[in-house]
């Protein structure tokens, strides 16, 4: 087991990316409407036994088909109505629409979603939260903050977060 897993309780916060760790990515493709949304296997499940740890749950997701005129907010609402229909242990969704070359600070790696994610739960220690995700923007983005990362892979990928699982679902039952 990671050794920072240890301290997990419920004054800590987990930071979930969306595509790729929660739902299936559409790769070179993005998930415009319900009907292309899908759960990973076990994720749920994953979840819910990450609630029973954590204080909050926080997804944070970049969503440049918005910029892109692919998609709209609507739709993207839609999807996150859905989401957290599901799975009601999320406490907040934050998304970025902007494109990659804006280079905004709410586009992770940057840290503004961490930034309106304190300023509206002002109780996240940022020391006390990890950053589970599936591309290094992801853990870039916790590590910018001070957060400790998790890369979900099915392969031992190179990266600087502090763990790798397989899934969200065997990060959960690391818990």
């Amino acid at each position: 087991m990671k050794d920072f897993l240890k301290n997990v309780d419920s004054s800590w916060t987990l930071f979930l990316d969306r595509d790729g760790v929660i739902n299936g990515r559409i790769i070179d493709g993005y998930v415009q409407n319900v009907s292309d949304f899908y759960f990973l296997p076990q994720v749920p499940q994953a979840i819910a036994l990450c609630k029973r740890k954590f204080g909050r749950i926080i997804v944070v997701t970049n969503q440049q088909g918005i910029k892109k005129g692919i998609m709209s907010e609507e739709q993207l609402a839609r999807i996150h109505t859905y989401l957290t229909e599901q799975i009601p242990e999320i406490d907040r969704i934050y998304y970025s629409p902007y494109l990659a070359c804006e280079n905004h600070i709410m586009r992770k790696p940057n840290i503004g979603m961490a930034l309106a994610a304190k300023k509206d739960f002002p109780e996240i220690n940022f020391q006390k939260s990890i950053m589970v995700g599936d591309s290094q923007s992801d853990v870039d983005f916790g590590k910018n903050v001070g957060m400790f990362t998790v890369f979900i892979s099915e392969d031992e990928t190179q990266t600087s977060a502090d763990g790798i699982f397989c899934s969200l679902f065997d990060f959960a039952n690391e818990l």
